[in-house]
C-alpha cells in the first residue's frame, strides 16, 4: 500500500488468503503465506475500516468519508469484481450506515452478518438487512456521579441477538431485544476503573473478553457480573482483543507495540515484542558499547536493551523500581536520562516526579556485575540538583583507572556539576567505592542546557543558554567562551580523529556553527534548523538533521569542510527526534562513493511517531535477492521421516559415484548461486520478474579470467595461433575432434593421460598429412 494500512480481514471464503485496506484508497486480496497480492480493488477513496464477512460472498464492507462533510463517515458495502486482471476498480457502492465512527473498534456484524450495529458519543444505531430497519438508541449524555456514558467499543454476539457496549467509564452495558424500538433492554457489567478499550465475544457466546488501561484481560461467565476470571499484568493498556476462528487462541494488541497470544483458559501462551512504544523518548538514543544495542525508555520506569540485529528485546532493567498505577492524571516517577562509560561497565540514570511546587529528582549509578550479567545499583543521590537535569555525559577515557572516570551533569539550576569515584569508608556498606559532586560550575547564572567532552577528555564544553564553554577538565578553569546570536544553543558536540580541534554547535534560530578551538574563532556557519546533531564516534563525519516544510533532511559533513559529503533531502514525512550511530561488528564492503560514511557505523533514526528507521547502503535489487533465501525447499520444509529417508538415499548414492569414479563434475557457481537455486526452489506464482533475474542469472554462469593459470593461458595463445595458421576446413575437423576429446571428460570425469607439448604439435602435424596414396594398394 501507498499509505497507512486501516485494516486486514481474512477472506471468509479461503482460508489462505486476507484482504486489506488503507488511507491509499485500495483493498488488495493477499496470499499471506507466500506474501503476495493476488488482486488490488480501487475504491477511490479514503478507507478508513474493513469488514469481511461469509455471508456476503462478493462484497466488503468499509467506513469512508462522507462527501462534501467534514469529520462525517459512513459504513458501505463495495461489491468486489469478479473480473480477470490484477487491477480492478470497484464503484459498485452501497450505503449501509450514516454518521458512523471512524474506529473499526465501534462497527460490529451480529448473528452470522443477519444485522451491523455502530456505536458514536452515546449513540447505538443497528440496522437489520432482510427486514432493512434501522432502530437507534441513545444513553444520557450528561455526566453524573455515576459515570461516563460515552460508548468507546462494541461487539456482537455470535448466535444470539445480543450486543455488548464498553463505555468510558468503565462499564460494560449488555443489550437485548433491541430490533424493538421502545421495548429493547440491556444489563450493566462493571470491574474497569477506566475506558473499556475493546471486547470480544468468544465463538461459542458464552464468554465476554474485555481489556482496558489495567493492563488486565477479563473473562465474563454467562453475562454475570459475579462470575469471571482476570489475567492481569499484561505490561501495559489492552488496545484490541481478537479470537481466532477455532476459539482455542485468543489475542490482545498492547499499547507498548506487544502482542500477546493467550489461551481460552486465560493462560499466558507467548509474547510477541519488538521495540516497546513508551509514551516519551525523553532519555534519547543511547548505544549500550558492551551489547551495541539500542537503549531508550521500554516499559514505565525502565530502560530496554533492543537488538537491531534480531529485533529483538534484550532484557529490561528496573530503574525506578516502584509500582507503576495506570491511571491517567497521576504524576509518577518516570526516566528521563541515562549515560553509559565508555566501556560500559557504568550506567548513570536520572528519574524525576513532576509536582506542583518542586520536582522530585534521583541520580543513580549503576555498576556492571560480570557474574549476574546484570547491572547492579551503586550509589543513589536525591536531588543533584535544584532543578531538572538537561544533560550529562561520561569523559572517554582508559576505565582500568577509575580515577579518569568522570561524570557532568547540566541543570536548569545555572549549574554543572562533576562527580567522581571516592572509597567508601563505611564499614558496613557494600560497595568499596561511591560516587561524590567533586565540582560546581555556572556562567553569569544561564541555565546550562547541553554537555559533551572532547575526544581525549581534556576539554568540557557547557552550554549557557547562548553561550558555550569550554573548561579544562584537570583544574577546571574556564579557557574560552563562543557564542552566535541570536538564539539559544540546542546541540553541541566535538570533532573526532583528524578534526578534533573543531566545536559544532546548533542553535535553535537556525544556524549551525563551527568553532576552531585552537584560534579560538567561527571557522564556518551555515543557516539550517537543526534539530539532531549526531557524531560517529568512530570517523570525523557528524550527521544533522533538519526540520524544513514539514519534511526532515539529512546533512553528513565533516568539520573542517563546510560543504556535505552527503545530502537526504526528504529522508520522511515525520519529525525525526533522536538519531545514533551504531558501530558494526565489521567494516562494511561498500560499492558506492556516497555511502563510505556508513562503512563503520550505521546510522538509525526515531521519529517523533516512535518509528525506527536507518539507512541502507544496498540497492532495492540486493535487498530482494536474499528473500529467495526464504524461500528454498530446504530451507523452509521442516524435518520429516520422508526428507530424513530422501537425504540418506542421496548420501549413499553419492558415496557409490565417488567410489565407482564417475562422479559427475560440477561447477562451483552450479552449486552456490543464489540465482539457480531461485529459479529452482521457489514457486513460480513467487518469483520476481524475469528482467529482474536475468542479470543476476546471467552473471552467475560467468567465469573469472583471473581464476585461469599462467600454463593454460600460455596453452591458448598458442592453439589460437596454430589455428590461424590452417585453413579453415582443417581447423574445423581440429576443432570438432577437440570437443569431442574434452566432453566425456567433462561428463564423466574419466582419468586420460594428458599430453604434452611436444607430443600435440606431433599429433597436429600427423592430421595435416596427406594419406590419399594410400588409395591405390
Amino acid at each position: 500500500h501507498a499509505d497507512r494500512v486501516t485494516g486486514i480481514q481474512l477472506n471468509p471464503h479461503n482460508h489462505m488468503q486476507l484482504y486489506s485496506s488503507s488511507l491509499d484508497g485500495s483493498i488488495k486480496l493477499w496470499d499471506f503465506m507466500d506474501g503476495i497480492p493476488i488482486k488490488t480493488f480501487t475504491i477511490g477513496s479514503k478507507l478508513l475500516a474493513l469488514y469481511a464477512l461469509a455471508s456476503s460472498e462478493d462484497s466488503v464492507f468499509v467506513v469512508i468519508p462522507k462527501s462534501g462533510e467534514r469529520d462525517t463517515f459512513q459504513l458501505v458495502s463495495v461489491k468486489l469484481t469478479k473480473a480477470a486482471g490484477q487491477d480492478l476498480e470497484a464503484k459498485e457502492l452501497s450505503v449501509v450506515l450514516d454518521g458512523v465512527d471512524a474506529s473499526p473498534k465501534r462497527i460490529a456484524f451480529g448473528r452470522e452478518g443477519e444485522y451491523v450495529a455502530s456505536v458514536k458519543d452515546v449513540n447505538l444505531q443497528v440496522y437489520f438487512f432482510k427486514q432493512k430497519q434501522l432502530n437507534r438508541f441513545s444513553v444520557s449524555a450528561t455526566k453524573t456521579k455515576s459515570g461516563n456514558n460515552h460508548f468507546t467499543c462494541i461487539a456482537c454476539h455470535p448466535t444470539e441477538d445480543c450486543i455488548a457496549t464498553g463505555h468510558a467509564d468503565g462499564k460494560i452495558r449488555l443489550w437485548r431485544n433491541f430490533c424493538h424500538k421502545k421495548e429493547y433492554t440491556f444489563s450493566t457489567l462493571h470491574w474497569h476503573h477506566d475506558t473499556v478499550m475493546d471486547l470480544a465475544f468468544s465463538m461459542e457466546g458464552t464468554g465476554l473478553l474485555s481489556g482496558g488501561v489495567e493492563s488486565v484481560l477479563v473473562l465474563w461467565h454467562n453475562e454475570s457480573d459475579c462470575q469471571r476470571d482476570f489475567l492481569p499484568r499484561l505490561g501495559s493498556a489492552i488496545e484490541y482483543i481478537s479470537v481466532s476462528s477455532d476459539g482455542t487462541l485468543c489475542c490482545t494488541l498492547h499499547t507498548d507495540n506487544r502482542i500477546t497470544i493467550i489461551n481460552s483458559n486465560l493462560r499466558f501462551c507467548k509474547s510477541i515484542q519488538g521495540l516497546i512504544k513508551s509514551t516519551d523518548i525523553k532519555t534519547g538514543l543511547v548505544v549500550d558499547p558492551r551489547t551495541k544495542a539500542l537503549v531508550l525508555n521500554g516499559e514505565p520506569g525502565h530502560l530496554q536493551f533492543y537488538c537491531l540485529q534480531s529485533d529483538q528485546q534484550l532484557f529490561s532493567l528496573d530503574i525506578v523500581q516502584r509500582q507503576y498505577i495506570h491511571q491517567a492524571g497521576l504524576n509518577q516517577t518516570d526516566l528521563v536520562k541515562v549515560a553509559f562509560s565508555a566501556q560500559g561497565k557504568w550506567l548513570a540514570t536520572v528519574e524525576e516526579r513532576e509536582e506542583v511546587t518542586d520536582p522530585e529528582l534521583q541520580l543513580k549509578l549503576w555498576f556492571y556485575d560480570e557474574e549476574t550479567q546484570s547491572f547492579k545499583l551503586n550509589t543513589r543521590i536525591n536531588m543533584p540538583h535544584e532543578d531538572h537535569i538537561t544533560d550529562m555525559c561520561f569523559r572517554d577515557m582508559d576505565e582500568l583507572e577509575d580515577e579518569s572516570l568522570i561524570l557532568v551533569t547540566a541543570g536548569r539550576d545555572c549549574v554543572f556539576k562533576v562527580w567522581v569515584m571516592v572509597e567508601d569508608t563505611d564499614p558496613e556498606a557494600q560497595q568499596s567505592v561511591s560516587w561524590s559532586c567533586d565540582f560546581v560550575g555556572s556562567y553569569h547564572n544561564y541555565q546550562a542546557t547541553n554537555c559533551c567532552f572532547s575526544e581525549d577528555g581534556s576539554l568540557l564544553a557547557v552550554s549557557f543558554e547562548e553561550t558555550v564553554t569550554v573548561w579544562d577538565s584537570v583544574t577546571w578553569d574556564l579557557k574560552c567562551t563562543f557564542c552566535h546570536p541570536p538564539g539559544k544553543i540546542r546541540n553541541i558536540c566535538f570533532g573526532r580523529l583528524t578534526c578534533s580541534k573543531y566545536l559544532i554547535g546548533a542553535t535553535d534560530y537556525g544556524f549551525l556553527c563551527c568553532w576552531n578551538l585552537l584560534s579560538c574563532a567561527l571557522e564556518w556557519s551555515a543557516h539550517l534548523n537543526v534539530l539532531v546533531l549526531q557524531p560517529d564516534p568512530l570517523s570525523e563525519h557528524i550527521a544533522a538533521v533538519s526540520w524544513l516544510s514539514k519534511e526532515s533532511s539529512l546533512f553528513v559533513f565533516k568539520p573542517n569542510e563546510p560543504r556535505p559529503i552527503y545530502i537526504q533531502r526528504n529522508l520522511c514525512k515525520e519529525k525525526i527526534q533522536l538519531a545514533a550511530f551504531v558501530p558494526r561488528d565489521e567494516p562494511e564492503t561498500i560499492g558506492s562513493e556516497k555511502y563510505l560514511w556508513l562503512r563503520r557505523s550505521q546510522l538509525f533514526f526515531l521519529t517523533d511517531t516512535q518509528e525506527l528507521m536507518t539507512l541502507s547502503t544496498k540497492s532495492l535489487e540486493e535487498r530482494l535477492t536474499p528473500s529467495s533465501k526464504q524461500l528454498a525447499v530446504e530451507e523452509s520444509l521442516p524435518v520429516t521421516p520422508f526428507s530424513l529417508l530422501l537425504g540418506k538415499h542421496r548420501r549413499q548414492q553419492s558415496q557409490e559415484d565417488i567410489d565407482l569414479g564417475k562422479l559427475v563434475v560440477r561447477h562451483k557457481h552450479e552449486q552456490d548461486s543464489p540465482a539457480v537455486k531461485e529459479l529452482l526452489h521457489t514457486p513460480a506464482h513467487v518469483l520476481p520478474s524475469a528482467s529482474f533475474l536475468c542479470p543476476i542469472f546471467i552473471n552467475s554462469l560467468l567465469t573469472s579470467k583471473e581464476n585461469k593459470s599462467a600454463e593454460e593461458v600460455a596453452d591458448e595463445v598458442e592453439m589460437e595461433s596454430e589455428k590461424i595458421e590452417d585453413d579453415s576446413d582443417e581447423e574445423r575437423d581440429v576443432t570438432e575432434m577437440e570437443q569431442e576429446d574434452t566432453s566425456p571428460m567433462e561428463l564423466l570425469g574419466e582419468m586420460t593421460c594428458k599430453l604434452s607439448k611436444s607430443q600435440e604439435k606431433e599429433l597436429r602435424k600427423i592430421r595435416k598429412m596427406d594419406y590419399s596414396w594410400i588409395a591405390a594398394f
